[in-house]
């Protein structure tokens, strides 16, 4: 029987790898594609073949990326998602089994207090065609899927981010009132003529999605406002239904008045503003509208929850009273919203808004000779603010975005739901001078006591020094204490993006620990401890982004380690662990009901996890060796990020592997077009730089830097992974890490910008005309000079590659065939596209495109626009004006390009979709975009 063009596939790639153990010269990857270079030039192998190559490798990358969603979320576990949520409610009414139940104000306390928290937000991983994503989340939910699915994702509008997290958001909630309702009837069958007073909220859900307007300008104030309405028409419209099933002789008050907010919040949809500059008519019309139905739309759940107690007197059943219960839990616990609001800005702009409110305040909070300057006279500002009348003229009128952005937070507050607290979420925090800003600017909106400012700590200086200096500057400030003790919680967000790209996943991990446990001692020291204290980890699903491989409880475990939890209950702090899930990616594991139950269960059970007992992990009684390994490995994965090769090996051709995965770009523009020269990482942003990684089948945010002192200690390390709960968990990333790449292949990678390459090559063809263009391809890429930088840098990550697989217990985990084909397949591609691309014939200079500067930009995978450029050069018919009659006998008419449409054009589009196809893939095997 002949094998399938992709099983030949796979063999090829096995049979390169088999060949090359034992040869330290050989090169496996280029060899694979070397051999199907050959296929193509002898016509065993067409564009097309490839295609179908890559499509029977996308669906079986398809099928176990579903089954992993089903493993991580739990939903393929022994126990079903509505018995561990009944098996939590009995351990809060009964936490020992053969005792008596606790009182029904401890019950009480145990699940009305949020302890979790689920945030969706619009991060660029929308990695899969939304029908895509949402076939996968029926597939891990065990719905076989019918018929293949595109994989490459299309960009989303800021509507459609909102539309997929509105869908997530929603399964949540479903999920949250299964959890309600557990805790309901277990209350019931305990205290009979009481439960009906509960309102468990033991895990909550919110969103960033259209609120945040840090490094975007496509969010308008009247955009947020829209979307805010939408989601308190989502929660009504919800209330409706669950009203709606239940008898209209005890529900009808509380329908009625549903349905009249219903009505009202619809008039103000229609009258809001379109997306863009608003004329001030429209934008009047709006305000009106916005006044005249406040009353009727509801700004505050507590006219409909006055209903509930006669509703619920009216009752014929036990059944109907848990469904009332279940529906007024919901309202409770997020109000007139489908999920809570997260806003979101950066530093900068807080403080150029506050510098226009004060003028004392000019000079930034980094100039050392003015700190003490600037935070007397910013408590100064704080002790003469009043509030000021914000109105949607002011709005319009107010050019500070950070002092615009407060302003549509007392819009919300005031026309929309004023029920929960707006979380206003810092980015790029250096300075407590940024909270005490945010404090300024919320004085004078008059919203000081609606919103939970909440500074973020990403970066390396941040986790090791600046944020524990941070949080100490704003509670020197009297005026941030008592904003503190108003609001009664501390808000903190820890960013795993830009962490993990500049210190390494791992690395990351321990120093965010360290800065947790040094916020507890703050917080005790300045006599705070009675303040809930909210942790936000903003990770993602990707690796390289705190997207623990081992699943949801692991990554719980990951985010909230045992010694964090612990030492915030010593001091008696409550604690409300939140955890992102971002865009695409994240919204899958809400993608379906019972996706959704799994997830909320998984979320519930770590929210309720005892705390450890016994003895101290091994990684803290012992820790000298692991703090001495991650401050190695932040120590090498900083030498790394600074190293120009680095940067050249990252943005040689990496970012146009990327297809646009969310509305930000990848990669800024050169001035003359085409991709801009990446001197440093931090010019990439973190998803992009962790995708880019990922397709050069080399991750290494999550295991350089670690061979070194593995190496050192081997028996150390050993140990700890034996013994250490917490260093095994962190140290699964650098496992995945190790199963993801292949030197192997980045090798190819790396070779294929060295112009040896091609001059070797050059040197052993025997295709005929085939050495000129290797030469030339040559030669062009001795122009880049690109090569030299990338090769320096992969000795450095092969150096500690190696180390670690050396140290590794057993047999270091390996890169699959699967992956190493798709690799081996798209080094095929790009070496096509570059032969293509010396091919294009000489042309006049014109509008300042050259010959040598679209050569340059293919090389370096800028195809799409390249080809576009070439479409002008060599068009492929005439212009249609040639064919009109102008009274003279014609000149002869030349027609079209159609040798250069039919030979380079076309073949170079062809290639380039399909390098992009696999790069789709690649994503699949990844389990996640960056």
């Amino acid at each position: 029987m002949t094998a399938s063009p992709e099983a030949a596939l796979l063999s090829l790639a096995a049979e390169a790898r088999r060949a090359a153990r034992g040869d330290p010269f050989a090169n496996p990857a280029l060899s694979a594609a070397l051999a199907l270079s050959r296929q193509l030039d002898d016509g065993a192998l067409s564009l097309e073949e490839m295609a179908g190559m890559v499509a029977a490798l996308g669906r079986s990358a398809f099928r176990d990326r579903a089954a992993g969603l089903a493993r991580k979320t739990g939903l393929a576990g022994a126990t079903p998602a509505d018995a561990a949520l009944a098996m939590l409610a009995t351990r809060a009414a009964r936490p020992d089994p053969s005792d008596s139940p606790v009182p029904l104000a401890t019950f009480r306390a145990a699940c009305e207090r949020p302890r979790g928290a689920a945030v969706f937000t619009a991060h660029p991983t929308f990695s899969l065609p939304r029908a895509t994503g949402a076939a996968l989340a029926l597939a891990a939910s065990g719905v076989a899927p019918e018929g293949d699915r595109p994989l490459r994702p299309v960009p989303p509008t800021l509507e459609d981010e909102f539309d997929q997290a509105a869908a997530a958001i929603a399964h949540g909630r479903d999920a949250l009132d299964r959890l309600a309702a557990a805790f309901l009837g277990t209350a019931r069958a305990i205290w009979p003529d009481r439960w009906t007073t509960l309102d468990p909220r033991p895990v909550i859900l919110a969103s960033w999605v259209g609120y945040d307007t840090d490094g975007r300008t496509d969010i308008g104030w009247q955009d947020t406002l829209r979307l805010r309405l939408r989601m308190k028409r989502l929660q009504l419209a919800r209330l409706a239904a669950q009203l709606g099933a239940l008898p209209e002789d005890c529900t009808a008050p509380l329908r009625q008045r549903v349905a009249e907010a219903l009505a009202a919040v619809e008039a103000q949809l229609a009258a809001c503003p379109p997306a863009g500059t608003p004329s001030g008519e429209a934008a009047q019309a709006f305000a009106r509208t916005l006044l005249d139905g406040r009353e009727a739309a509801l700004t505050t759940p507590e006219p409909l929850l006055e209903l509930f107690p006669a509703a619920l007197a009216a009752a014929a059943d036990d059944q109907t009273r848990l469904a009332l219960c279940v529906a007024r839990a919901g309202l409770v616990a997020h109000g007139l919203s489908l999920a809570h609001t997260h806003v979101r800005l950066n530093a900068s702009q807080l403080h150029n808004a506050a510098r226009l409110r004060a003028p004392a305040l000019a000079g930034g909070p980094e100039d050392p000779a003015r700190r003490r300057h600037l935070f007397a006279a910013i408590d100064t500002a704080l002790e003469e603010a009043r509030a000021e009348p914000v109105d949607t003229g002011g709005l319009m009128a107010e050019r500070a975005s950070a002092a615009r952005l407060m302003m549509t937070v007392a819009q919300i507050t005031k026309h929309i739901d004023a029920s929960q607290p707006i979380r206003f979420l810092i980015a790029e925090t250096e300075s407590g001078f940024t909270l005490l800003a945010a404090l300024l600017l919320a004085k004078l909106a008059g919203v000081e006591e609606r919103i939970e400012i909440s500074p973020l700590f990403e970066t390396a200086e941040a986790l090791e020094q600046r944020g524990e200096r941070v949080v100490e500057e704003a509670l020197r400030s009297p005026h941030f204490r008592a904003y503190l003790r108003r609001v009664g919680r501390l808000c903190l967000q820890f960013g795993y993006s830009d962490s993990g790209r500049y210190i390494g996943q791992v690395a990351a991990t321990h120093l965010i620990e360290r800065l947790k446990l040094r916020v507890a001692d703050l917080l005790e020291r300045y006599d705070l401890s009675g303040l809930e204290v909210v942790l936000f980890d903003t990770h993602g699903e990707g690796l390289g982004r705190g997207g623990h491989p081992d699943g949801l409880d692991a990554r719980f475990d990951y985010l909230d380690p045992p010694a964090v939890r612990a030492a915030f209950a010593r001091r008696g702090i409550p604690v409300r662990l939140e955890t992102a899930f971002q865009g695409g990616d994240g919204y899958l594991l809400f993608g379906t009901p019972a996706l959704a139950q799994a997830t909320v269960a998984r979320i519930a059970e770590h929210a309720f996890a005892p705390l450890p007992e016994g003895e101290p992990d091994l990684v803290y009684a012992e820790g000298g060796f692991a703090a001495d390994l991650f401050a190695g490995a932040r120590a090498a994965f900083n030498g790394l990020v600074e190293d120009p090769g680095y940067a050249a090996m990252l943005g040689a051709f990496g970012p146009a592997l990327l297809d646009r995965t969310g509305s930000r770009p990848v990669r800024r523009q050169s001035d003359t077009g085409g991709p801009a020269t990446i001197r440093h990482p931090r010019e990439l942003r973190a998803i992009p730089n962790n995708a880019v990684l990922q397709q050069l089948g080399f991750p290494a945010n999550l295991m350089h830097g670690l061979g070194r002192g593995a190496a050192r200690e081997p028996e150390a390390f050993h140990e700890l992974l034996r013994r250490s709960p917490r260093f095994s968990n962190a140290m699964a990333f650098a496992r995945a890490g190790l199963e993801l790449s292949d030197a192997d292949v980045l090798r190819g990678y790396v070779a294929s910008l060295d112009p040896g390459t091609w001059l070797d090559r050059a040197a052993h063809t025997r295709r005929p005309g085939r050495p000129a263009a290797l030469l030339a391809v040559a030669r062009a890429l001795e122009e880049l000079a690109l090569g030299d930088a990338a090769r320096g840098v992969f000795r450095r990550l092969r150096a500690d590659d190696l180390a670690l697989r050396a140290a590794w217990p057993g047999t270091a985990p390996a890169m699959s065939d699967r992956l190493f084909a798709l690799h081996a397949l798209r080094l095929c591609l790009i070496h096509r596209i570059w032969l293509l691309a010396v091919a294009v014939p000489e042309f006049s200079p014109r509008h300042g495109i050259t010959r040598e500067g679209l050569v340059h930009r293919l090389l370096r995978l800028d195809v799409e626009d390249a080809v576009d450029l070439l479409d002008q050069v060599f068009p492929a018919a005439p212009p249609p004006e040639e064919a009109l009659d102008f009274f003279e006998p014609p000149s002869p008419r030349h027609g079209g390009y159609g040798r250069e449409q039919q030979e380079i054009l076309r073949p170079l589009r062809a290639a380039f979709a399909l390098v992009r196809e696999i790069s789709a893939v690649v994503s699949l095997e990844c389990g996640a975009f960056g």
